[in-house]
């Protein structure tokens, strides 16, 4: 299983869940794979989806799902300890992980060699953290959704790419209907 066969399993489990999707590729193919208000795409800046996610599970009280990659969490390395010592139990991230930068070419990542995200996530404090094959993620994600702890899980998949379109919508437009979402959920 690749990152794209991931995504079209869990979107109908996260259909309404308030989802803060990684940068390049993996907010692409969630795009045309199920676009919803409650998704919330990264268009830019690479390695902040997980950082974005915990200030937004931080300041409401909906379930927030991040998906985000490898390469991205390893790109912003701090994000990891900043989850550990500002528990939300209403967060739950998702590290899709390919062992390369799916998004520029499919390059190897160190999590792809020797590095165990699953083991950096431990060390920097997260408690509640679940390595996964690509296969199990769907369940893995629910029963995370359906519990009362912060989790990070790591779901080892394949690398590799499907074609996808661009997302034109206007980043305006997808934070604004994403701002509204977030509010209708906590009204």
């Amino acid at each position: 299983m690749i990152r794209s066969d991931i995504i079209k399993e869990l979107a109908p489990t996260i259909k309404e869940t308030l989802t803060i999707c990684n940068i390049g590729l993996p907010s692409q193919e969630m795009h045309m794979i199920d676009d919803q208000p409650s998704n919330f795409y990264m268009l830019g800046t690479m390695g902040l989806a997980s950082s974005i996610g915990l200030g937004l599970a931080l300041a409401q009280k909906s379930k927030v799902l991040v998906i985000d990659g490898d390469g991205s969490v390893l790109t912003n390395l701090g994000t990891l300890p900043t989850i550990a010592n500002n528990v939300a139990d209403n967060y739950v991230l998702l590290i899709i992980d390919n062992g390369s930068y799916g998004s520029t070419g499919d390059q190897p990542t160190y999590a792809g060699k020797k590095t165990s995200l699953t083991e950096v996530a431990k060390a920097c404090g997260c408690e509640t953290v679940i390595e996964c094959k690509a296969e199990d993620t769907v369940q893995v994600v629910k029963d995370a959704l359906a519990g009362d702890k912060m989790t990070v899980i790591v779901s080892k998949c394949d690398s590799g790419n499907i074609k996808v379109p661009v997302i034109t919508m206007d980043p305006v437009v997808i934070r604004d209907r994403f701002m509204k979402t977030v509010a209708a959920q906590n009204t």
